[in-house]
């Protein structure tokens, strides 16, 4: 049998069984969604990178190629329903409607056939690596999913905004890939339930460790030696008075004769702790681990029982809890947003009236712009006219800057509000951090068996150059003091 003859008599009873509306559906499923595909593809590549609404880059980069998958899949599947089909009813023909290979019209058609079917492979390979691409992409991470509306917003602002989630959420090779998608079709399950945890935490033992991200980019045995940090605040007086505190960072690192100091330097020891809780605000024991082999271990005084509870090695996460999801506490907030200019300080009591109304409980982020915004302009329109009329531009500017505030800060539906998120660099103080921090370990309160204690002295990590100083003289010293004003 010649080879026209094999070719037709594999085709006679595929064309047969494909003449049915589910593989008819399947082709045209496939024919469709291919066409939107490439076309969109053309015009991606030559216009912009991809889709700035995440909802279009779902349904380019993740339903459409699905659509094009199952038009595929339906075309055997009709072929086989109608073959089981004729099958059952004894209807099978004895012999196949005939075909013409030699016939040049049917046999350019076969050449198609062929050809896209090669097209196809493409496609497929194309939009699984695209959708794959997409679905690791930060907006597809913070926009199409709802509930990451607050890790979202605290992401756009932060200093890793141009890191890309997955580069810290999850590490290469295929195992920590499909770790990731199975972990993503769980939590897709649970939005779809609707038994989403809310607000949404992350404790540190189900992340990436920082040798695996952060050491990625920054060293940590980096020598860094002292900081200078000056912190402006405002009162809550009519001038909202403005005072700085200074502050000698040590931050130390490992210098050239590989002697460690500072605060980086000596969180460089191999350190392990036990926390009583999964957000490791509770330390309980720390445990040090010692060059002789030996291990010291601190225990908090105030913990009567077994140490036992989260065990974690300590690294940059520890403190720099929230290095790209920052979520700030209102006085910082607002005391930033008046050093840039966003509120306006010479409006009178706009730090108290503006603490006031971020802090005020609202249902909604729509509500609490709305409220912000009146609260703001019916105080200054009853009690200084004269601003109001005189100011209305910085006014309405400060109302804008406050409800961004609070929006990238609060959100109601999540339960997330001032303080759900806690720093754990630097520690607690009136007004600012609200979280212990460094006294998780360094209180005073965790002792060894020996009679060692974790110290608590201010100095080892900083210096307080000026507290509350309205004109610190080191700042005319450096040359900063009109910068800080």
């Amino acid at each position: 049998m010649s080879q026209f003859g094999k070719l037709e008599k594999t085709l006679r009873p595929i064309l047969f069984f494909g003449n049915n509306w589910i593989s008819l559906i399947g082709g045209a499923l496939t024919t469709a969604s291919a066409f939107v595909l490439v076309g969109f593809w053309v015009v991606s590549f030559f216009g912009h990178s991809g889709p700035i609404n995440p909802y279009v880059g779902i349904v380019i980069d993740l339903c459409l190629p699905g659509l094009f998958v199952l038009g595929l899949v339906l075309i055997p599947v009709g072929i086989w329903l109608r073959h089981k089909q004729l099958k059952t009813a004894g209807e099978l023909p004895a012999v196949y409607p005939q075909i013409d290979l030699k016939d040049p019209v049917f046999r350019r058609g076969i050449e198609i056939v062929v050809a896209a079917t090669f097209i196809n492979f493409v496609i497929v390979g194309t939009a699984s690596y695209r959708g794959i691409s997409y679905m690791d992409s930060p907006n597809f991470c913070g926009q199409s999913c709802h509930v990451m509306a607050p890790q979202w917003a605290a992401y756009q602002v932060s200093p890793h905004s141009h890191v890309a989630c997955v580069d810290c959420h999850i590490g290469s090779g295929i195992g920590a890939a499909v770790h990731a998608k199975v972990n993503g079709t769980k939590q897709l399950i649970e939005v779809m339930l609707g038994n989403y945890p809310t607000p949404i935490k992350a404790s540190l033992s189900e992340l990436r460790p920082a040798r695996a991200t952060c050491e990625e980019c920054h060293s940590p045995t980096r020598f860094v030696g002292e900081k200078l940090l000056v912190e402006t605040m405002y009162g809550d007086d009519e001038k909202n008075s403005m005072t700085h505190n200074l502050l000698a960072l040590h931050l130390g690192g490992v210098d050239s004769l590989s002697r460690l100091s500072g605060i980086h330097g000596h969180h460089l020891d191999h350190y392990e702790y036990v926390a009583s809780d999964s957000t490791n605000q509770n330390i309980i024991a720390v445990n040090k681990h010692n060059a002789d082999g030996s291990i010291t271990q601190f225990v908090s005084a105030d913990w009567k029982g077994p140490v036992k509870g989260v065990t974690r090695q300590m690294d940059c996460m520890d403190c720099h809890n929230q290095a790209t999801h920052i979520f700030q506490t209102p006085q910082d907030a607002i005391d930033e947003a008046m050093q840039d200019g966003g509120v306006n300080p010479a409006l009178p009591f706009v730090h108290k009236k503006g603490m006031e109304l971020i802090q005020a409980e609202y249902t909604s982020q729509a509500s609490a712009a709305t409220k912000i915004t009146s609260g703001l302009e019916d105080f200054y329109r009853t009690q200084y006219s004269g601003i109001w009329t005189g100011q209305r531009g910085a006014v309405d500017m400060a109302a804008k800057t406050l409800v961004a505030i609070y929006n990238r800060n609060v959100f109601p539906d999540m339960k997330v509000t001032w303080g759900t998120y806690p720093n754990g660099m630097g520690h607690s103080a009136p007004g600012h951090n609200p979280s212990p921090g460094c006294f998780r370990c360094h209180d005073g309160n965790h002792t060894s068996k020996d009679g060692k204690t974790i110290t608590n002295d201010c100095s080892v990590c900083h210096n307080l150059l000026a507290s509350d100083e309205a004109n610190p003289k080191q700042l005319s010293d450096l040359g900063l003091q009109q910068a800080a004003q």
